[in-house]
């Protein structure tokens, strides 16, 4: 017997089954991937558009679907996407949660807002929008704990800094919505909804005010630092519910909506300082009848406006001709982009968390010189 042909055929046997065997793992290994991407799509059904222009088409694709990836909640807010997983406030829960493709839903911070020990005896005690700054550090509008923090690291049991909580020595009402410049200052919206009865007449309401505000130098503030209340600015002081709150692409305006008692849009042209000028009115559905009224924005890289409104995802051109609004079955709050593209817009609702793949990306959620 030829020893050396042997251990030569016993070799490449061996080689060949070693590698028919990493080919059947590989392939059950994107099986498993598969099978759980296709598990996190709760409900998935064809998309009902209200198409009120042409050019929605280019936006939406005509078969296009909305995908429930998680629902039994009471009123999620503030979506954002960061690190593989996107994070969501369920404010009535006081918490905010994380949905992670293949591992579904757990909760990353609880309590989220309201930090006392007895009942907070209103409807939203938990935290709202939230959103990244240059650095990619988690920055949240604290809602019923009236300020607003930043995460040093995204880990529950981290350090966090809270970047301001009162103006003018008044305690701020309850930060809705918020957005960095690329400048590193943070601009955000204050109406009354997080107080326990949400009204101008709350016994808690030091502020007369329902502004946008700006707090420049975000990024120099040190982890731990005391909150920067002297540098607050108002730049916006006659919305009655300012609530929603995005900058165009080029930051040379900053969209901000109103709640009610009107359902409006507006346009702020930003100044080299920060501030705001020329005031103007895009957008007017206060006739509108749907549930729902102006609510979170984002916009995509072309400087489409989309925001939650009165029936649910409302598209407009950057200068504020309605192009559709994307329906949705409850009523609808805030959005995000996600993906490597960017063209998975993720949308938050009343008890549940859906997405829509869509044609143009998303305006980077980072804003960076």
């Amino acid at each position: 017997m030829n020893w050396t042909k042997t251990l030569r055929l016993a070799f490449v046997v061996a080689i060949a089954v070693a590698f028919a065997l990493l080919v059947y793992r590989s392939k059950h290994a994107a099986l498993l991937v598969s099978a759980a991407a296709v598990s996190d799509v709760q409900v998935s059904t064809a998309l009902k558009v209200d198409r009120l222009d042409p050019e929605i088409d280019e936006i939406v694709p005509a078969d296009a679907k909305l995908e429930r990836i998680a629902t039994g909640f009471t009123w999620t807010e503030g979506p954002i996407w960061t690190h593989g997983s996107l994070y969501f406030a369920d404010i009535p829960s006081n918490s905010i949660r994380k949905w992670t493709p293949g591992a579904g839903v757990s909760i990353f911070l609880q309590p989220s807002g309201y930090k006392g020990s007895e009942p907070y005896g209103g409807p939203e005690s938990g935290s709202n929008g939230m959103t990244l700054d240059a650095r990619g550090r988690l920055t949240v509008a604290g809602h019923a704990q009236r300020d607003v923090y930043r995460f040093e690291s995204l880990s529950a049991n981290g350090p966090i800094t809270i970047l301001a909580d009162s103006y003018k020595g008044k305690r701020l009402n309850s930060p809705n919505d918020l957005v960095y410049r690329s400048d590193g200052s943070l601009y955000f919206t204050d109406p009354p909804y997080g107080l326990r009865t949400q009204k101008d007449t709350d016994p808690e309401k030091q502020l007369k005010v329902n502004g946008v505000y700006r707090l420049p130098h975000v990024l120099d503030r040190k982890p731990g630092a005391a909150p920067a209340n002297s540098e607050l600015q108002l730049v916006v002081s006659d919305l009655t519910r300012p609530n929603g709150i995005a900058f165009s692409p080029d930051e040379k305006y900053l969209y901000v909506d109103n709640s009610e008692p009107k359902k409006i849009w507006m346009r702020y042209r930003v100044q080299a300082d920060g501030s705001l000028t020329e005031p103007k009115l895009l957008y007017d559905a206060t006739s509108d009848p749907r549930p729902g009224a102006p609510d979170g924005m984002k916009i995509d890289e072309e400087g489409n406006i989309y925001s939650a409104g009165p029936g649910g995802v409302w598209i407009f051109s950057p200068e504020g001709k309605a192009l559709g609004t994307i329906e949705m079955p409850e009523r609808t709050s805030n959005l995000t982009w996600a993906g490597d593209d960017r063209k998975t817009l993720y949308i938050t609702a009343s008890s549940s968390v859906y997405r829509v793949r869509l044609k143009i990306a998303g305006d980077p959620v980072i804003r960076a010189r």
